[in-house]
């Protein structure tokens, strides 16, 4: 059922991919702090505590995470209820509720739910405002209804962030993220090693009563008178 498809390490990874990210607060496009992979206040995770302040890139995903666990999964199995998703099918719709927010009233879900395949695969390009949108959302498309994924585990990261707030365009790097996303998920890390078993201790020697010590020294000292006879 879709009440069982979790955030799995390859959905976040896709959702990411589509996104940047910016390791300290900055104003998007209409003035909004956000921070890490897009996130606001409106998450519920105040970014302005970052301002000025870089974090781990572990610290930004594992945030990332949260929030799409804890705010948008739950949209999306609502609006898939009483539906199976596989793994791509849920990306793509957590993918396109991150970036749109309109799971539960687009058209192209109610088109699949009732078999409209074909419908809906057209209905989900309806979300392609602005132009710049077309290639995540043909990405999305593909990833629902084909199951083809486009991640190659990097994202785009601006390192720098002007003293207007807004992000240094030109400081745009692409940046794996593959193995603090395992961490963030709680996947990450080594194995820790096994605790060497501890030696078994030898057994004491057993007690020598004075009577088997003077038996020994009768024995030497027979031995002895033999040689010396000899």
């Amino acid at each position: 059922m879709a009440t069982g498809n979790p955030i799995t390490y390859r959905t976040a990874l896709e959702i990411a991919s589509h996104e940047a990210i910016v390791r300290q607060a900055y104003k998007d496009s209409v003035g909004v702090w956000t921070w890490s992979v897009g996130l606001t206040n409106a998450t519920g995770h105040n970014v302005e505590r970052y301002i000025g302040k870089p974090q781990t890139m572990e610290h930004c995903l594992r945030i990332y995470v949260w929030a799409l666990e804890e705010k948008y999964a739950p949209a999306v199995r609502k609006a898939f209820a009483g539906h199976t998703l596989t793994e791509a099918q849920f990306a793509a719709a957590l993918s396109f509720h991150w970036n749109t927010g309109a799971i539960s009233r687009a058209s192209w879900v109610r088109l699949w739910k009732e078999g409209k395949i074909a419908e809906a695969k057209k209905a989900f390009m309806d979300w392609s405002r602005p132009a710049e949108i077309v290639p995540r959302r043909q990405k999305e498309r593909d990833l629902f209804f084909d199951g083809k994924w486009s991640n190659n585990g990097t994202i785009t990261e601006y390192t720098r962030v002007a003293a207007s707030g807004t992000p240094v365009w030109s400081s745009a790097m692409r940046v794996n993220i593959e193995a603090d996303l395992r961490v963030a998920l709680g996947q990450g890390g080594a194995e820790p090693a096994p605790t060497p078993a501890e030696p078994t201790p030898e057994p004491p020697a057993p007690a020598r009563t004075p009577a088997a010590i003077l038996a020994e020294i009768r024995v030497l000292q027979d031995e002895l008178e033999t040689l010396i006879g000899a």
